[in-house]
């Protein structure tokens, strides 16, 4: 497990992104393409959410490297700028909080940036000390959502979040897993605690969450975030041998992972996915994935039927 214990960088990175604060956003913080995102309300605010964000698994965790920080800097500015907002973390992905951080100084800290990450630590009672630690990486106020990390010590956490929800620390709170892992004990604790989020994995073929976690969240009016919505890109790499179908165009989508992607954003009940990646181009590819039109329920099920006989 990652250490936990709050360093002196983690300090410095929040005080050098907190002076910057203060300086106010660029012009940029507030770009007018954000308009043109689909968004959907988060149940518990009405708050709208556009449904795509940016995930920082593996691809953030470039440790100092100058030029990948950069590089990362770069994917951050291009998602701010094409009207992204959530950008979901954990102290479980190497180094990737401080990439954020350090995208988020250089560029200026954008005023709608929603700033998500997650509690992932075995003791209960350090939760607040791994957050705060967190929140200096990544040189914020506070966090607009705050999740446990799959599901690690949920009970004690989840009352940690809640005291810091409603003391105003973090605006929602929520829970997460991944690839199909403890959906039985997940869905127990969607029924039984007063949650905002739930974050899953979901895609074209990894359709579980449809059957209970999805009806269920719909039913307690829990917002959805999707994970692994192209397989960590080992979908796109099986798809992408294959040609696109000659009715792409009836999906909205220009590309197969825009294809795959809207796919997972076209449910209903998803109120945002996060796909994770290193180039800009790719960023603006998926931020294209919520504008235009949405396959219906319709279409969703011919474009799982198409993509599951490959």
């Amino acid at each position: 497990m990652a250490s936990t214990e709050p360093t002196r960088r983690a300090m410095l990175l929040g005080g050098t992104a907190a002076a910057a604060a203060l300086a106010g956003p660029p012009a940029w913080a507030q770009p007018a393409t954000a308009q043109s995102l689909i968004a959907r309300p988060i149940p518990s605010s009405g708050e709208p959410l556009p449904i795509v964000g940016l995930g920082s698994w593996i691809t953030f965790n470039v440790g100092n490297d100058p030029k990948l920080l950069d590089e990362s800097a770069a994917v951050v500015a291009a998602f701010v700028e094409g009207g992204g907002r959530m950008i979901d973390s954990s102290p479980m992905y190497g180094s990737a909080q401080a990439t954020i951080g350090y995208a988020l100084r250089k560029l200026g800290p954008p005023a709608h940036v929603f700033a998500a990450d997650k509690v992932w630590i075995s003791d209960g009672a350090r939760g607040r000390e791994q957050i705060e630690q967190s929140r200096a990486l990544w040189g914020i106020r506070r966090f607009d959502l705050m999740q446990v990390h799959n599901l690690l010590t949920w009970e004690k956490h989840i009352e940690t979040l809640l005291e810091m929800k409603a003391s105003g620390q973090v605006r929602y709170i929520g829970i997460t897993t991944s690839e199909g892992r403890r959906h039985s004990e997940f869905e127990r604790v969607m029924a039984s605690r007063p949650l905002d989020f739930v974050q899953v994995s979901y895609n074209v073929l990894d359709r579980e969450i449809e059957a209970r976690i999805l009806p269920l969240a719909r039913e307690r009016g829990i917002a959805v975030i999707v994970n692994r919505p192209f397989r960590q890109k080992d979908l796109i790499r099986h798809v992408e041998r294959h040609p696109l179908p000659t009715w792409l165009t009836e999906t909205g989508a220009k590309s197969w992972a825009q294809f795959l992607l809207k796919f997972v954003v076209s449910n209903p009940v998803v109120t945002c996915a996060i796909p994770a990646t290193t180039r800009v181009d790719h960023v603006r590819e998926n931020l294209a994935a919520a504008r235009g039109m949405l396959p219906d329920a319709a279409l969703r099920v011919r474009m799982a039927d198409y993509v599951k006989q490959l």
